[in-house]
């Protein structure tokens, strides 16, 4: 199960960023009547204005990654860098646990499409989608990352480098984080399905950023005509589902391992 994930995950993501370079046509050029069906000059037919669907679900790949990636990797650095500070400063002092985790605590009551339209009502832009995923990501990251260090850091190596003298990021970065390096990818995993989907979300509303055509565009375009042109709107949801399913296959097997490994 995991090596099929794996690869049909892979065959997706470099499809997905090689697709402008694939795309017979470019996003915008009309190639047929609205609505075509499935034929040689169109794989999956035409859109509402006549545009290759093929072509635009390719071009649409690029955007949904590389910002979903970007929001993902900043929101589980900035979470595991907190929960295992938290983790550390809880082992002698719990008031400075509190006060790392319970503003976060306080950000993750909001809910993460919530923080996304309020986010990208300041920084519009693929910039503020990032930033927004990466909020609401953090919390969770932390908390995770929080459980996972604890039992951790009364071990006698952390115990020895805090009588070294050893400063906070050596404590972190060499004492900690290796041994939850396991969980840290499986949480990485978990935050890119989230990013996937609130990536997806904006491009669904409308925030995708100017000229750009996502998987949510697609979606939100292909509604009106589902009844007419059904793979119009079945590929972009296939695709973002095949994503989320198959990182979360990957976590959750890389989670058990590491588990395996810290027992």
């Amino acid at each position: 199960m995991r090596r099929a994930a794996a690869a049909v995950l892979l065959a997706v993501i470099v499809t997905a960023l090689l697709g402008p370079f694939l795309a017979p046509h470019t996003a915008t050029e009309s190639v047929g009547a609205p609505y075509t069906a499935p034929g040689p000059g169109a794989l999956l037919g035409t859109d509402q204005l006549g545009r290759d669907v093929l072509s635009r679900l390719l071009h649409g790949g690029p955007p949904v990654l590389v910002t979903s990636l970007a929001a993902a990797v900043l929101g589980s650095l900035a979470g595991t860098t907190i929960g295992l500070a938290a983790a550390l400063a809880g082992a002698r002092r719990a008031r400075a646990e509190g006060a790392l985790l319970r503003p976060l605590d306080a950000a993750a009551a909001l809910p993460p499409l919530l923080v996304l339209l309020l986010t990208l009502a300041s920084f519009p832009g693929r910039a503020g989608i990032v930033l927004a995923v990466a909020i609401a990501s953090t919390p969770l990251s932390a908390r995770v990352i929080r459980a996972s260090a604890a039992p951790i850091v009364g071990r006698g190596h952390v115990e020895a480098a805090i009588a070294r003298g050893e400063g906070l990021p050596w404590l972190l970065g060499r004492e900690l984080l290796p041994l939850v390096a396991g969980p840290a990818l499986a949480d990485l995993g978990m935050r890119f399905v989230m990013a996937i989907h609130l990536v997806t979300a904006a491009g669904f509303l409308g925030f995708g950023g100017s000229g750009r055509s996502d998987w949510g565009t697609l979606i939100i375009e292909a509604l009106p005509g589902a009844d007419l042109q059904p793979l119009a709107l079945a590929a972009p949801v296939l695709l973002v589902a095949t994503l989320g399913i198959t990182v979360n296959l990957l976590a959750d097997d890389l989670l058990t391992r590491s588990r395996a490994v810290l027992a």
